[in-house]
């Protein structure tokens, strides 16, 4: 069995889009409707893709507390440092659990806490 996607459903799809192409740095691999007022993103380039939908008949989003999606960054102190010039707020972090890996949090546009991780 292959892992294919994780989905996310959305409030504002160009605000998403926007947030994991330029924060995540995740390229947009397809977009379309897929039905009246329903549009669908895929994004990432590797064999596993982040799958964005926006319902405008749905305006109830509840994303939970308990889940992250976590991205490998090259440095922690780096990203830190972008995600707040683009004035994304640090939720938590940045923790050392090792000598190998640092990490921190921030929140996506819909609620969702995104993970920075540095492996060394």
């Amino acid at each position: 069995m292959k892992f294919c996607w994780s989905t996310l459903n959305v409030k504002i799809m160009d605000e998403s889009l926007r947030f994991y192409e330029e924060v995540v740095g995740l390229k947009v691999d397809k977009r379309f409707k897929a039905e009246e007022g329903i549009e669908i993103a895929f994004l990432g380039d590797g064999e596993t893709k982040v799958e964005l939908i926006c319902d405008k008949n749905c305006s109830d989003i509840n994303i939970g507390t308990d889940i992250s999606w976590g991205f490998e960054v090259n440095s922690v102190d780096e990203m830190m440092s972008f995600v707040r010039e683009k004035g994304i707020a640090v939720e938590s972090g940045p923790f050392h659990p090792n000598p190998y890996t640092r990490f921190f949090y921030i929140m996506d546009p819909n609620g969702l806490k995104i993970q920075f991780v540095e492996n060394k």
